[in-house]
């Protein structure tokens, strides 16, 4: 939200600037207190102004100012922010593998995102060596722009700026529901991921997790540290939103910088001058944009008690950006067991070029990951609760990833890995009513018309007052999602049952037995710099460090229908004390389950056995998943076959520990051994932003999950490993 400003700044007292002791230093970037839970998600009221060029620019109703320079926006962007960041040149260097980090305050209308990205684009198909570097852009908005509001204003810069219009329209594409929390896009064909945090920026910025905080989750042992290359301080201007500039968002920019950070923004004001001397900035005044006369540059100059390798001093006093150290970048990992955790897991890294090997004893898909079809559905919360809330964040953004998956599988003529064909929740087994479910955007969860919910469902006598629709809701098809998976270069896979994993100072070891034909089975072992374990319930196997977790039984059944039975089954996924499914059969189904090409099928379960490993399939439990059925949709009885016999099935071992949320992060006193588990019944929900957070993680990236959520995702936290 770049902004011309005329009206007078406000100067607040502020500390005065003073050097920055390590004490000082360690007591600015300690792990920052749990934010209070923040308010639910207000969207900007837009109002609009004649530019200096005829042109309408958009006005803050919240702070009565611009969101961009009535000269020129785009202009702007590029003068303030991408050439006083130095990012031409700092992004043309970048080493191999190497990833650039910018935080925003103020995202507004996404025009210093566009502009960033558009010359991240232009420089990557100018220097090859980019083609493995990652720009990681993170931003705050506490009032975001309404998605018909945003799709006007950028329409008016496609076409001002036909340069970005593919751009706006990708990111358009995959702008987020109005919820509080972290929404991740990434954009993979580009290597550039942008996080956008909604709601309190202070909030928001104590949610990143640090250096300290890392190591706290972690153990003791070093983690790479993840930091903040380059600022764009563009909230509206302090004597509109003095929040934005309060001393707290300095304290969390000093935590977040290392030496040789840089900072741009449009103001002069007295109180941006003193918040970034005070907080370990060196400023300078520079030409402003359009009317402005002046702006601000500012560096980072003082942390030299954690000085970085990649940085140093010249004789001038300086920051000079030294060449990036690699010597922790892991370039090679193994994944233990390639169920959906571990296929997940595989791809994210393998997606920021690391080699990755996935072994598993029996074959990929071959647990509880391999059944028919997926409901890609969140376990809802009311929206008070849903900025710590890892089903909603995770739901969506494994919405955004299967939808790029299938543009893939599109381009390859494979099967779909997300059939998105919207879901009906009946309220019969949940923790929100009609009333909460209101409080969220209509494009994430809604409830219909009781007439609407019968044409959706095909229910005619089912009392539909109460329900849940989810429009992007849908089927995910394991077996298509593992398919294109391991077509990924990065990516090989073996059959090995792991019998031992050995850690040294710089690698990790992985010795198991491999089927021969020759002498029926082999030794082989495998050298990486990291291990993920990715085993479900047997992971406290490979690692007592683990720890042992329930495993819960459950029997998924289905059955061909005949035409007339089709016509009188559900049309779309419904949740109730269990989920039903119709699908049509695809290539590569039969490869693990008994499904024919182009038939119709119909999905119903799943049984829940606790403390129970065994796979053997049981007649009595399509029974009780036809019970279950029946007593909560009885006029389903009219359809469904009697003979439950004939079904086919496939039991799995859900793996859950004591308080339901998973295991991911790296284990207690070990540098190259990590784990990501424990999905329960949701790993296809959970998966992919829990493999987004355990590669960032590793390769010293800041996680799209906040500190508390880390903390409850830890494989160490206390509440587990309690006697």
């Amino acid at each position: 939200m770049s902004k011309f400003v005329s009206k007078p700044e406000s100067k607040p007292a502020i500390s005065k600037p003073t050097s920055t002791s390590l004490a000082t230093y360690k007591k600015a970037t300690k792990p920052p207190k749990k934010p209070a839970p923040p308010d639910v998600i207000t969207p900007a009221k837009i109002g609009w102004q004649t530019d200096d060029a005829g042109n309408q620019v958009p006005v803050s109703g919240e702070f009565g100012d611009v969101y961009f320079s009535h000269a020129d926006g785009l202009a702007e962007s590029r003068h303030v922010f991408l050439a006083h960041n130095q990012l031409p040149e700092r992004l043309a260097n970048l080493a191999d593998k190497q990833c650039f980090t910018i935080a925003e305050l103020g995202f507004g209308t996404g025009l210093n995102f566009l502009a960033t990205w558009q010359l991240w684009r232009e420089l990557r198909a100018q220097q090859p060596q980019l083609t493995s570097a990652r720009l990681h852009f993170i931003t705050t908005e506490k009032y975001p722009i309404p998605l018909n509001d945003l799709t006007q204003i950028l329409a008016l810069w496609a076409q001002r700026a036909p340069e970005l219009a593919e751009l706006i329209k990708e990111l358009l594409a995959n702008y987020p529901p109005l919820i509080a929390g972290c929404h991740r896009l990434n954009f993979i064909d580009d290597n550039i991921t942008l996080d956008i945090w909604l709601g309190d920026a202070g909030d928001s910025l104590a949610s990143l997790a640090s250096f300290e905080s890392l190591a706290t989750l972690n153990t003791e042992t070093a983690i790479n540290r993840p930091y903040v290359d380059a600022w764009f301080l563009d909230g509206f201007a302090p004597s509109c939103n003095e929040s934005l500039w309060a001393e707290s968002i300095f304290t969390q920019m000093q935590r977040l910088s290392r030496t040789g950070t840089t900072a741009a923004t449009y103001s002069c004001a007295g109180i941006v001058k003193r918040g970034l001397q005070a907080h370990g900035f060196s400023i300078k005044k520079v030409k402003g944009f359009g009317r402005k006369r002046e702006m601000l540059t500012a560096a980072m100059a003082d942390n030299t008690e954690f000085l970085p390798d990649s940085l140093a001093l010249n004789d001038d006093n300086n920051i000079c950006v030294l060449p990036h150290p690699h010597d922790h970048t892991p370039n090679h990992t193994v994944v233990i067991g390639a169920g959906v955790a571990g296929l997940l897991t595989a791809w994210t890294l393998a997606n920021r070029g690391v080699a990755v090997s996935i072994v598993d004893k029996v074959a990929p898909l071959a647990g509880a990951s391999g059944n028919p079809r997926a409901l890609l559905a969140p376990n809802m919360t009311p929206i008070h609760h849903v900025y710590e809330h890892l089903h909603s964040i995770g739901y969506l953004y494994s919405g955004r990833l299967y939808r790029y998956f299938n543009r893939q599988a599109a381009l390859q003529q494979t099967p779909l890995i997300l059939e998105q064909t919207g879901a009906l929740d009946l309220l019969i087994k949940t923790n929100i009513g009609t009333v909460q479910i209101a409080d969220y955007p209509n494009e994430m969860a809604t409830t219909v018309t009781i007439e609407e919910a019968q044409q959706l469902s095909g229910l005619k006598t089912k009392d539909l007052t109460d329900n849940l629709y989810l429009p992007k809701s849908g089927l995910v098809n394991p077996q298509a999602l593992k398919t294109l998976i391991l077509k990924h270069s990065n990516i090989n896979y073996q059959q090995l049952s792991v019998t031992d994993i050995k850690e040294a100072a710089n690698k990790v070891t992985v010795i198991g037995e491999k089927e021969s034909g020759i002498d029926g089975q082999s030794s082989v072992t495998i050298c990486a710099d990291n291990i993920v374990i990715c085993a479900a319930y047997e992971s406290h196997q490979l690692d007592k460090r683990i720890v042992e977790c329930r495993t819960i039984r459950g029997q998924l059944s289905w059955f061909t229908p005949t035409a007339e039975q089709v016509a009188g089954l559900p049309k779309l996924p419904l949740k109730y004390s269990g989920y039903c499914a119709p699908f049509i059969g695809q290539s590569g189904d039969a490869e693990i389950n008994n499904i024919r090409d182009n038939e119709p099928q119909f999905l119903l379960g799943a049984s829940f056995v606790d403390a129970d490993a065994s796979i053997d399939i049981r007649e009595e439990e399509n029974q009780q998943n036809y019970d279950k059925l029946l007593e909560d949709i009885p006029e389903l009885s009219n359809v469904l076959p009697d003979d439950t016999s004939a079904w086919q099935a496939r039991a799995g071992v859900r793996t859950q520990t004591i308080d339901y949320h998973p295991l991911v992060g790296r284990l207690a006193q070990s540098r190259r051994i990590w784990t990501l588990s424990a999905m329960g019944a949701k790993g296809y929900a959970l998966a992919p932003i829990c493999a987004e957070a355990l590669a960032d993680m590793m390769l010293g990236c800041f996680p799209p999950l906040s500190v508390v959520m880390l903390g409850r995702l830890s494989s160490n936290r206390a509440r587990l490993h309690k006697a």
